[in-house]
C-alpha cells in the first residue's frame, strides 16, 4: 500500500511540475534563441551571483532531465558560454547525472508499464544487452548514443542494473560528449559576426561533436577487446590473414573471397570438402527428387493425353544416381580447386588454441583472423527407445539400398515433407508425424494447408498435432487429441531440426559465447565476442540455408580483411528460401503471417497459378503467387509463390526488393509468352486493377462516348446519343 502512494504521490509531482511548464511557457526559456539574446544579461548575473547562478542553473538542468524535457543540447551549450569550459563541464556533467539518476528512478518506481509498452523494441534490446554485458552496455550506450539519452534514462529503469551503478557509469559515459558540447558552447559565445562561423576554433569544436560517436565506438571496442584478449599473448607475426575452419559453403566463399583480394588463406576441413550441401543435403535430396518425379510423372500420363507408361526401376540404380550427380559437382569444391585459387587447403581436425593461432595435424599456424564454419548436424530427439529404433538422418540416408516398405518421417518441415513425398512417390508407405498444427511452420497457413492437401492427395498420412512420445520394436506411440495412435514402421527418418556444430575444437575452452539454442552469439558483422573469430552459416544462424551461409561469408571476409577501415553490417532484408516439393513453395522476405506478428501496415494481392497458360500447357496448373505491400504502395515487403519451379520464379521478387523495384516495374517488364515467369507479371495487374482510378476511367469512358459521336450532354450527366428519338 506504501509503495502505491509512493507511486502516486510522484505521478502527483510530476504532473504539478509539467502543469508549471506549460502553464507559464517555461519550454521557451531554453531555446538557443532566448538564451542568445539575453546571455550578455545572464553573465552580468552570473559575475555579481555566482552560487545563485550556478545552483538555478543546476536546478533548472535536473528538473528538466529528469522530466525528460526538450532542452538538454541547449543548457550544455549555455553552460560553455556561462561557465566557461572547465567549471561548464563540472556542473554540466553532474547536474545531467543527476537528473538521468531522477529519470531512472521515476522509471524504475511509476512508469514500468506504459515505457514497456512505448519503446517495446527498443527495451528489448537494450535488455538483451544488459542481461549480456551489464554496466559495459550502459557505458557504451552512454559513449556511443545509438539511443536518445532521455530514453537511455527511462528504459535503464526498468532493468535490474543498480541505482549507484547506473549514476557512476553515466557520469564517466557522458563526460566526452559533455566536454565537447560545453567547448562548443563556448566558441559559439565568442562569435562576433557571421563570418565567425568559419573561424579555426569553431570548426574544431562541430568537428569534435560530429567525431565523438566514431571515437567512441572505437574506445569501447577497445575496451572490449583488451577484457577478451587480456589472458593470451597476441603474435607480432601471422602466417595467415584468415583461417577458415569448416569445408561447407560458409567456410568455402570465406575462403574464395579472402584469396580472389590476394590474402593468405588457409580452409581447414577434418572430412569431406562442400560440407553437408555437396554430400548430405542438398545435391543428393535434389537428384533423389528429380528421379521421383519422373516415376510419379508417368503415372499420371495419361493426364497428358497419353496411354498409361510403366517405368519398372531397383532403387539400389536410384540411390547410386545420387551419388554419382555428387560425384560430379565434387570439383566446384575440391581441394585442387580451391588450391589453385591460392588457398591453402588443410584436412584434419583444427583445435583453436589461442584468438590468433589454430593447431591442425599438430601443426600451429597463427592468423590474424578466425571464421568458424563449422556448420550443423541432424537433431536427434531424447525420445524413450529411439536409440534402438532403425533411425535415419540426412547423413545415413543417402546408403540406403532397400527401398523401405514403411516410413516415419518425424517433422513437417522442408526436409522432412521433401523426403516423405520423394519416398512415398518410389513406393513406400509414408507417415509424417508432426508435433505443431502446421506444416511448414515458417510459412502462411494457406500454403500449409495446399501442402497438406497435396500430400495426402498422393498417399502420404499426414498427422499433425502428433507427438512421438515412444519406440518400442517396429512401434512408434504417438499422443493426440483423440489419444494415443501406434504406426508401424521399418525405418524411421529424423528431420525435427539441426544443431549447431560447436564443439571439440576449442570454443568452450576460450569461451566463445553462444546463444540459448546452441548456435553462437555474432554481432551483426558476424563477430563473436572475440572481434577477430568470425562465425558465418548454420553454426550461428538465424538461417540454415546454404545461400544464407555463402551471403554470410561475404561479410565475414570483408569485415576480417577490411574491417578496420570499413566494417559492414549482415543484410537479411531479403533472404529467400525454397521448399522443393512438387509443386515447390518459395517465399522471399515477410508473409502474411510475419507482417502480422511484425505489426506492419500490409496489402496482399494474389494472382491463381490455375489461370496461367503455361502452367495449364504443362499440366502444372496449381499454385499461385501471393504478394505483401507496403499500405498504399507498391513497394513489395515480400513474396510467397507455391507452383511449378517456384524457386525459379522467386528471384523476380527478391532482385525487385533488394534493388527498391515495385510492382508496377514488374508490370511494366516484358515476359516472354507463353512462360511460367508470367505469373508475376499476371499478379502486378491484379495489384493494378484492384487500385484502378474508378473516377477517371468514368471519365475516359465519356470521352470515348463524345469521340464516337454520343454528343448530347443530359442533366444526369450521361451522355445522350444524337440519334435517339425523343
Amino acid at each position: 500500500m506504501k509503495k502505491k502512494q509512493t507511486k502516486i504521490l510522484i505521478i502527483l509531482l510530476i504532473l504539478i511540475l509539467l502543469a508549471v511548464v506549460k502553464i507559464f511557457n517555461l519550454q521557451s526559456y531554453l531555446s538557443l534563441d532566448y538564451f542568445q539574446q539575453n546571455l550578455d544579461s545572464i553573465r552580468s548575473f552570473y559575475a555579481q551571483n555566482q552560487i545563485l547562478t550556478i545552483g538555478s542553473y543546476a536546478l533548472i538542468y535536473i528538473v528538466s532531465t529528469a522530466l525528460s524535457l526538450p532542452g538538454a543540447t541547449v543548457l550544455t551549450l549555455v553552460g560553455g558560454a556561462i561557465f566557461g569550459f572547465v567549471t561548464g563541464t563540472i556542473i554540466v556533467s553532474f547536474a545531467s547525472t543527476i537528473g538521468a539518476t531522477l529519470a531512472f528512478l521515476v522509471a524504475r518506481l511509476v512508469l514500468r508499464d506504459f515505457v514497456e509498452k512505448k519503446f517495446a523494441s527498443k527495451i528489448n534490446s537494450i535488455n538483451k544487452g544488459i542481461e549480456k554485458e551489464g554496466a559495459f552496455y550502459l557505458f557504451s550506450l552512454r559513449l556511443v548514443p545509438l539511443f536518445p539519452f532521455f530514453l537511455v534514462n527511462l528504459v535503464m529503469g526498468l532493468t535490474k542494473i543498480k541505482t549507484h551503478t547506473y549514476f557512476f557509469v553515466s557520469q564517466i559515459g557522458m563526460i566526452l560528449g559533455t566536454m565537447a558540447y560545453v567547448n562548443a558552447g563556448l566558441q559559439l559565445s565568442k562569435l562576433k559576426s557571421i563570418s565567425g562561423i568559419l573561424s579555426p576554433s569553431i570548426l574544431l569544436s562541430f568537428t569534435v561533436l560530429g567525431l565523438i560517436p566514431i571515437i567512441s565506438k572505437k574506445i569501447v571496442d577497445k575496451f572490449k577487446a583488451n577484457s577478451v584478449y587480456k589472458k593470451f599473448k597476441k603474435p607480432e607475426v601471422f602466417d595467415y590473414n584468415i583461417v577458415a575452419i569448416g569445408g561447407g559453403a560458409a567456410g568455402l566463399v570465406t575462403s574464395y573471397i579472402g584469396a580472389a583480394v590476394k590474402a593468405r588463406v588457409a580452409l581447414i576441413e577434418k572430412d569431406k570438402m562442400g560440407g553437408d550441401c555437396l554430400n548430405t543435403g542438398c545435391v543428393p535430396s535434389k537428384a533423389i527428387i528429380k528421379s521421383a518425379k519422373i516415376l510419379h510423372m508417368a503415372k499420371k500420363a495419361n493426364e497428358l493425353g497419353l496411354t498409361s507408361t510403366e517405368i519398372e526401376f531397383d532403387f539400389k540404380n536410384v540411390m547410386n544416381r545420387v551419388q554419382k550427380v555428387i560425384e560430379k559437382i565434387e570439383p566446384h569444391d575440391s581441394v585442387e580447386r580451391y588450391s589453385s585459387l591460392g588457398v591453402e587447403c588443410f584436412s584434419g581436425e583444427a583445435k583453436i588454441i589461442s584468438p590468433w593461432e589454430v593447431e591442425v595435424n599438430g601443426q600451429i599456424i597463427k592468423t590474424k583472423n578466425i571464421v568458424v564454419a563449422t556448420g550443423a548436424s541432424p537433431f536427434v530427439p531424447p525420445i524413450p527407445g529411439i536409440e534402438k529404433a532403425d533411425v535415419l538422418t540426412s547423413e545415413n540416408l543417402w546408403k540406403l539400398e532397400e527401398l523401405p516398405k514403411r516410413l516415419i518421417v518425424l517433422g513437417g518441415g522442408p526436409i522432412g515433407l521433401e523426403m516423405a513425398q520423394t519416398f512415398n512417390r518410389l513406393g513406400s508407405s509414408v507417415s509424417v508425424v508432426e508435433m505443431a498444427p502446421l506444416l511448414l511452420a515458417r510459412e502462411d497457413e494457406e500454403v500449409s494447408e495446399f501442402v497438406k492437401n497435396k500430400l495426402e492427395k498422393e498417399g502420404v498420412n499426414i498427422l499433425t498435432t502428433h507427438k512421438a512420445i515412444k519406440f518400442k520394436g517396429n512401434r512408434l506411440t504417438c499422443s493426440s487429441a483423440i489419444g494415443e495412435v501406434i504406426i508401424e514402421f521399418d525405418k524411421v527418418l529424423v528431420a525435427v531440426g539441426r544443431k549447431a556444430n560447436t564443439k571439440g575444437f576449442g570454443l568452450e575452452e576460450l569461451g566463445v559465447e553462444l546463444r540459448r539454442n546452441g548456435t553462437i552469439e555474432a554481432n551483426e558483422y558476424l563477430q563473436t565476442n572475440y572481434p577477430n573469430i568470425y562465425a558465418c552459416g548454420d553454426v550461428t544462424g538465424p538461417y540454415q540455408l546454404t545461400h544464407v551461409a555463402a551471403h554470410q561469408a561475404w561479410y565475414t571476409s570483408v569485415n576480417a580483411l577490411f574491417g578496420a577501415v570499413k566494417k559492414f553490417k549482415v543484410d537479411y532484408q531479403t533472404i529467400p528460401w525454397c521448399t522443393y516439393l512438387d509443386p515447390e513453395v518459395a517465399t522471399v522476405g515477410v508473409n502474411e503471417r510475419a507482417a502480422k506478428e511484425q505489426g506492419l501496415s500490409y496489402e496482399v494481392t494474389k494472382y491463381g497459378i490455375d489461370d496461367l497458360d503455361r502452367a495449364i500447357c504443362e499440366g502444372e496448373a496449381a499454385g499461385f503467387v501471393k504478394v505483401i505491400t507496403k499500405t498504399g504502395s507498391d513497394r513489395i515487403l515480400g513474396a510467397t509463390i507455391v507452383g511449378y519451379n517456384a524457386g525459379e520464379l522467386l528471384s523476380e521478387f527478391t532482385f525487385a526488393m533488394k534493388h527498391g523495384l515495385g510492382l508496377n516495374k514488374i508490370l511494366g517488364t516484358i515476359h516472354p509468352y507463353p512462360t511460367m515467369s508470367e505469373a508475376n507479371k499476371y499478379l502486378a495487374g491484379v495489384y493494378k486493377q484492384n487500385r484502378k482510378p474508378e473516377k477517371l476511367l468514368r471519365f475516359i469512358e465519356k470521352f470515348h462516348s463524345y469521340v464516337r459521336g454520343e454528343k448530347v450532354w443530359t442533366s444526369t450527366k450521361k451522355f445522350k446519343s444524337t440519334t435517339e428519338k425523343n
